[in-house]
């Protein structure tokens, strides 16, 4: 992470501190780590030449907590001084692995009956740790990886408008910024006057698959293609398909609109557009893997047209129904590799799959936050299209 060198004639906007939300605090760790180690090189100059004190510290992780009643209700407190810190708050809404007690709830066994966490729930702490700052901190971000109710990003008929209110009711608790990762669509961010970031990790991702397949795969129009499994998710694989210079295809889903089930109208079908995939390696790309059942039939249909490998990009990997299908979908050869990023809790059982690949972003996150310690533009990685084009011109050579 050589490029944090560039930040030595600039002077942070407060001393650095994170806070890690229940369920965030091994990722949270990471990037506190990824600081120290990276700040370690410069500390004698920039302490020195800034007068800084406390610029390079051993962690920059403070410490919250997060405790529950009885009868479920929170409540956030934060144990140190904050006061003129530059401060980030880390929160993973979609942690599930994170329970508390309640009442005298028993299971049939007769043991405490544990709950898990709900994101509405997770968003809650997040709000109650902002207020326990009571305007302390110098500056407040908010990084939420996954953007809470980023589905319910517009309104259609009569029902609620949730990411919108959401975003504001954190500008209105005094928030400064908010860092969020492959928003589902980032036009929702015209709901608010505060600044909103969605980051995309095109770069690891590429870098993930070139790594776990030993170099063995050819990003060129002959050999790999691009696929988004429907036509919201156009814009990220074109992106894709120009930075790599690959051909591009796109599935739209014929939905049956006489019915709904659980909100939505059910998908009947997925339909192909594009150039013929015989022969070649495919990447799908999504935002999130939910249930699974479309990236699944996407993977079946493209196998039906003799597609070679068959690989799945996704900022999220959620598997709300389970593995099983998966397992089964690639002892058939559906697809070969799922990669999905660590931005989100990964149960211990995903981590162990042969077919997935856990793409490591805390040294990205990390990056992120340092720069905007340092007030400088976080454009670069907002579109790493330099970086992409310098990998794969080495990538190429090799």
């Amino acid at each position: 992470m050589s490029t944090f060198s560039e930040y030595l004639d600039t002077i942070p906007q407060g001393r650095l501190g994170i806070i890690a939300m229940r369920g965030c605090e091994e990722f949270a760790k990471k990037i506190s780590d990824q600081i120290v180690e990276c700040r370690a090189k410069y500390v004698d100059e920039l302490e020195s030449s800034l007068h800084l004190k406390g610029y390079h510290r051993d962690s920059y992780l403070l410490d919250a907590n997060f405790p529950r009643f009885a009868t479920g209700e929170g409540k956030g407190v934060i144990n140190e001084s904050i006061r003129g810190y530059d401060l980030f708050i880390i929160s993973d809404c979609f942690n599930y692995s994170v329970k508390y007690k309640m009442y005298d709830l028993k299971d049939a066994d007769g043991n405490p009956l544990m709950i898990p966490m709900s994101p509405d729930d997770h968003f809650a702490d997040l709000k109650r740790v902002i207020s326990a700052c009571a305007g302390k901190a110098k500056r407040i971000t908010v990084v939420m990886p996954m953007l809470y109710e980023g589905r319910q990003h517009k309104r259609s008929a009569r029902e609620s408008l949730d990411c919108a209110l959401a975003l504001q009711e954190l500008e209105n608790m005094g928030v400064s910024n908010i860092i969020t990762f492959d928003a589902h669509d980032p036009r929702v961010q015209n709901s608010i006057r505060i600044g909103f970031e969605s980051v995309s990790p095109t770069y690891q991702m590429i870098k993930a698959i070139a790594k776990s397949l030993n170099n063995d795969i050819k990003f060129n129009p002959q050999n790999t293609m691009m696929i988004s499994p429907d036509e919201g998710g156009m814009g990220r694989c074109v992106y894709y398909s120009q930075v790599l210079g690959v051909e591009l295809g796109m599935f739209y889903k014929r939905r049956d609109y006489t019915t709904v089930v659980d909100g939505r109208n059910p998908i009947i079908s997925h339909e192909f557009l594009g150039d013929n995939v015989e022969g070649k390696d495919v990447i799908v790309v999504d935002d999130m893997i939910s249930s699974g059942d479309s990236i699944i039939d996407v993977c079946r249909q493209l196998k039906n047209l003799k597609a070679k490998r068959i690989f799945v990009f996704s900022s999220f990997g959620l598997f709300t129904s389970g593995l099983e299908r998966f397992d089964k979908a690639y002892a058939e050869g559906l697809f070969n590799r799922i990669f999905t990023t660590n931005l989100i809790y990964q149960t211990p059982e995903l981590l162990s799959k042969e077919w997935y690949y856990s793409v490591d972003l805390s040294k990205y996150v990390a990056l992120i936050i340092d720069t905007l310690n340092h007030d400088r533009s976080v454009s670069p990685f907002l579109n790493p299209i330099q970086k992409i084009n310098d990998y794969i011109e080495k990538y190429n050579l090799k």
